[in-house]
């Protein structure tokens, strides 16, 4: 019985909020927590049993911790903006809370994110006695937990790793991102960036194409891109050699998004506009349609994994995990497309494990530094099942 703090009531927010109330005998108490309480508020509506929610500003530490006192939580699952986990982090640690987000750090003014800010507070959270565990949302977080599951269980070791990200949902609209379309495209339109053999190297954005045929999905376009879950995993697999990551896009969307950069519109740097200062992409934010809303009309399913190449018992072996999850059955469960639910239920198993006692430590980690075998018992009846396939060791399923 433990009372948990959810900051951010966007899409991924709703569906955390809707899981932990599904587990009463684990999460006792839920508090809701947004700049715009209205919209937990509108999310508590929805759900059997009754929360608490309340408004905060997430870029104030004062205000957070005075939140965190005020509630008193066991743990507290950030699912707000990237922009503000340095502030989550801190108010944290300043009240002894456990911490758990699903995405790193991204500085504000420059389209550029890492782990470098969130792991530098590691040796005071370890002086603390606290623990913070970050990226625990699909990809980054289940595919970082498969890689781990595969290195504890399956390989000796992994020399490579590709992550395959599909989403086939079909929202009806001509243009749409299905998080926050804001972080989405300065994502897609920086530099592709993979590891390899001890150094990084960088594409042009979405120059390099594969097909890929996707189980209950069929056959995507996929292009490289750099994810944040690179970062930690090339530190922490042992023996890989190279790590890269695929995300599928229709030729709808990348012409509709060459559009916008041509004409400026994904630009970050604020233009003034009859004396007021915005970002065009902040602007572009407010006039696309909100990935929240897009759960009632999307229809299709997604098949996230990964590609673990290595080997085992001194034989080369190559397996693909991934999981197939249906926009419509999201919706019917938790009132959310698929995109949101599989970022939301890994944060809310992982913080069962969290506060449970089976993930425990002093420090910050990554979620493929934690066991993965409890979280992979468990994930499936959260409602992420996982498939496993042996793959043709000589055989290179992205040529």
């Amino acid at each position: 019985m433990s009372k948990v703090l959810i900051v951010g009531a966007g899409g991924v927010g709703g569906v955390v909020t809707h899981k932990c109330a599904q587990h009463p005998e684990v999460f006792s108490e839920i508090c809701l927590a947004s700049r715009n309480e209205a919209k937990c508020k509108a999310i508590a509506e929805q759900l059997p049993r009754p929360i608490q929610t309340a408004q905060v500003d997430a870029d104030s530490v004062e205000a957070l911790v005075a939140l965190i006192e005020s509630f008193k939580p066991d743990i507290l699952i950030h699912v707000a903006l990237p922009y503000q986990d340095l502030t989550i982090m801190e108010a944290c640690l300043q009240t002894g809370v456990p911490y758990l987000d699903t995405a790193n750090y991204e500085h504000p003014d420059e389209a550029k994110f890492e782990y470098k800010e969130q792991w530098a507070f590691q040796d005071r959270y370890a002086r603390a006695g606290a623990m913070a565990t970050l990226g625990c949302g699909f990809d980054p977080g289940m595919t970082n937990i498969y890689c781990a599951y595969g290195q504890k269980n399956l390989f000796d070791e992994i020399h490579r790793i590709d992550i395959l990200d599909a989403n086939g949902g079909d929202h009806g609209y001509p243009f749409a991102t299905n998080f926050n379309p804001e972080i989405n495209i300065r994502e897609i339109t920086a530099n592709g960036r993979y590891w390899e053999k001890g150094e990084w190297v960088e594409t042009p954005p979405l120059a390099e194409k594969r097909k890929f045929d996707f189980d209950g999905i069929g056959e995507k376009d996929m292009y490289l891109l750099y994810h944040e879950e690179l970062e930690s995993l090339s530190q922490n697999i042992k023996g890989l050699e190279r790590i890269r990551f695929w995300m599928t896009f229709s030729e709808k969307y990348i012409t509709h998004l060459k559009v916008l950069e041509n004409v400026g519109m994904t630009r970050i740097e604020p233009i003034k506009v009859e004396g007021v200062e915005i970002s065009p992409l902040q602007f572009l934010k407010q006039v696309l349609p909100d990935p929240a809303s897009l759960g009632p009309r999307t229809k299709g399913k997604t098949n996230i994994g990964v590609i673990l190449d290595g080997i085992k018992d001194g034989k080369r072996r190559k397996v693909y995990i991934y999981n197939i999850c249906d926009h419509e059955q999201c919706y019917e469960e938790v009132q959310s497309q698929a995109i949101s639910y599989t970022t939301g239920v890994p944060a809310v198993t992982g913080a069962m494990l969290m506060l449970q006692g089976i993930w425990k430590g002093e420090g910050v980690y990554n979620v493929e530094q934690l066991d993965p075998d409890p979280f992979m018992e468990r994930i499936g009846e959260m409602g992420l099942p996982w498939q496993m396939v042996e793959l043709d060791p000589d055989q290179d399923p992205l040529a």
